[in-house]
């Protein structure tokens, strides 16, 4: 008998994934948590029933979350990411040369440690020295690094690598956590954020677009192919008080992409580019 996960997307369109196997099924104190073994798409990740990434195609979202403000930022020392307990974001933003800190502030730590044990190729940099993980509430982290507003303890980039905006992640797509976050950039900072499907989701983006141009010298969405994620076309919101997040820094120049290091699958500085030229519809949300 076959076993098949859907996900009910919008309530009038979702997608459907046949099973091999249940790897892993429990609830946390914030969610469910699913790990399935897919003849399509390998093991995913299904947290309340909508799916986080799959190992086929897990490093378009990461890598374009991750490396366009690292590699838009001149020399991005110190990075914070809200979410991302999966570790993928943090993975990518160490192939950036300048990167030396990383806090990685995950609610809920069961998805750190099914993602270390089913999922080591997407969490294999969350024991680097160089990362630190907290297992607490991001909104307030980041209120807190912004009260105390002390030059040391500010980011050169702030990732928000959240879940769709319901339960725990739904005060991260607010004002004032964006207003916190402004506040706990360095000069030269830059913030980004996924911001969902422009097919199925235009009014968030066209508020947090707002939201990020008020706050921000520049702002900028781009647009990334996530084939399990709804309609399978992704938006990312950045934000800079210096730097231009549609174009690799200069000081990248001598920088090789195509090093074998860095096993990049989907990012190169071509695709920085192209993905801050929207098609005509989304110009439209914007305006």
């Amino acid at each position: 008998m076959e076993s098949w996960f859907f996900e009910n997307q919008t309530g009038n369109f979702g997608i459907k994934i046949r099973i091999k196997s249940v790897l892993f099924h429990e609830f946390s104190h914030y969610q469910e948590i699913t790990v399935y073994d897919t003849p399509e798409f390998g093991k995913t990740l299904v947290l309340d029933k909508a799916v986080m990434f799959t190992e086929k195609n897990e490093f378009v979202y990461h890598e374009m979350l991750g490396l366009v403000p690292a590699f838009a930022h001149k020399k991005p020392e110190k990075v914070l990411i809200i979410g991302g307990g999966d570790g993928g974001a943090a993975r990518e933003c160490l192939k950036n040369p300048f990167v030396k800190h990383i806090d990685l502030v995950e609610i809920d730590k069961k998805v750190v440690d099914v993602s270390k044990e089913f999922f080591p190729e997407i969490a294999c940099r969350l024991g680097d020295e160089r990362v630190r993980i907290f297992a607490e509430d991001g909104i307030e982290f980041i209120k807190r690094i912004n009260l105390n507003d002390k030059e040391s303890e500010k980011y050169d980039i702030i990732l928000i690598d959240s879940t769709d905006p319901v339960g725990p992640a739904e005060g991260l797509f607010r004002r004032d956590f964006y207003e916190a976050a402004a506040g706990s950039l360095k000069e030269g900072g830059i913030f980004a954020a996924q911001t969902e499907s422009p097919f199925f989701n235009e009014n968030l983006i066209k508020d947090v677009s707002k939201i990020i141009k008020e706050l921000y010298a520049k702002s900028s969405l781009y647009c990334a192919a996530v084939p399990v994620y709804p309609s399978g076309l992704w938006s990312f919101t950045a934000g800079s008080k210096k730097y231009d997040p549609r174009t690799v820094n200069e000081s990248y120049k001598d920088f090789d992409f195509g090093g074998q290091g860095l096993n990049l699958k989907y990012y190169s500085p071509e695709i920085h580019a192209s993905s801050f030229v929207l098609p005509n519809f989304i110009k439209k949300i914007l305006r």
